[in-house]
């Protein structure tokens, strides 16, 4: 599989050089003084978001990045060059934990903003910088001070503004493959979709949000049953959800009790979920049985709260451009996002 959301790394910044113990030994200056010159620093270990990236694939073999040490000092007051840095370049929305701790160290959400996750070294000064009117010519030196080592742990959590969420099937793939360039593989089998999609919906020149397909859930993706547990948590970083709902013909299946067999999963996971901002949708309403039990829907979930149904059908376009002026409207009402987890998940 292709699309990677975890990988664990050392980071190593650089030891910064030492500074230098020299004398100047020149013709016609036999009282020259000190001349050693200081180390260089060590480089950073430096994480910068990038957008044209979606997943960690390319670090998921690399155990160790580690940034060039500093060159130490020399005579004649020359002075080491600074190590460079070692830049990684992640998708946007990746959180970095300490592996040991948890603690969320840092989260990239803002585009080529560079992130220093690991410092490296300062240079030693050099014996020019210990001279006294009562020591001209000092032995002594600082060593430089080694780099940052960090272990870390690197969690993607797709930045979209509406999470679809429905049961494998629902029509979720077919929906974000209408509405924008997102091309998931479709067809008439459950977890057809095995890794999130991200597609950029545009209704203007200026207006336009970004929607993630997440695979299918299931009774129990809480706990890990089906893909569940390793792609809720791309819904976090959500403003907004889009609940997909379906007709299915497997027995004891009906809608409105997929919708609380959603909405019990998403609270499971993280409590906050159930309240984030949300619409309800049902698709494939080129179906007659679907238009059948349209008004049975709509009462049900009358009931549990919910005011508003939106029907529509991704083969034929009949409602999609209704159900984009609802979250247009709805994200609009809800323009922060939500705050990122302060710890990883287990």
């Amino acid at each position: 599989m292709s699309f990677v959301d975890e990988v664990e790394l050392e980071l190593v910044a650089g030891d910064g050089g030492d500074g230098c113990v020299a004398f100047r030994r020149e013709k016609y200056r036999p009282l020259g003084g000190p001349s050693g010159g200081d180390g260089g620093d060590g480089g950073d270990v430096v994480l910068v978001a990038r957008t044209r990236l979606g997943t960690l694939m390319d670090l998921r073999y690399r155990r160790r990045i580690a940034a060039e040490r500093g060159e130490h000092g020399r005579g004649k007051d020359q002075y080491g060059k600074a190590g460079a840095d070692a830049i990684v370049e992640v998708p946007i929305g990746t959180q970095v934990f300490d592996r040991d701790s948890g603690e969320l160290v840092a989260d990239l959400d803002v585009p080529d903003e560079p992130r220093v996750i690991a410092r490296g070294g300062r240079g030693g000064r050099g014996n020019i910088h210990f001279a006294t009117p009562t020591d001209r010519a000092p032995r002594k030196a600082e060593p430089g001070t080694p780099g940052e080592r960090r272990a870390v742990r690197l969690e993607l959590k797709l930045l979209a503004d509406v999470g679809l969420v429905g049961f494998p099937n629902a029509g979720k793939s077919t929906l974000i493959a209408r509405i924008s360039r997102a091309r998931p593989k479709i067809a008439d089998y459950p977890f057809t979709t095995l890794t999130p999609n991200l597609g950029v919906v545009h209704r203007d020149v200026d207006r336009s949000f970004v929607v993630a397909d997440i695979p299918g859930l299931i009774e129990g993706a809480a706990e890990g049953h089906g893909l569940g547990h390793r792609f809720l948590k791309h819904v976090e970083r959500c403003r907004a959800l889009l609940y997909v709902l379906s007709l299915d013909p497997e027995p004891g299946r009906e809608p409105a009790r997929d919708f609380d067999t959603l909405a019990s999963e998403l609270s499971r996971f993280a409590p906050e979920l159930a309240a984030r901002p949300r619409l309800v949708a049902l698709s494939k309403a080129d179906l007659p049985e679907t238009r059948a039990a349209e008004a049975g829907l709509r009462e049900a979930l009358h009931a549990r709260g919910i005011e508003e149904l939106h029907v529509f059908s991704a083969v034929t376009g009949a409602g999609v451009g209704a159900l984009l002026d609802a979250i247009e409207r709805l994200l609009a009402q809800h323009p922060e996002r939500p705050a990122p987890r302060a710890e990883p998940l287990e």
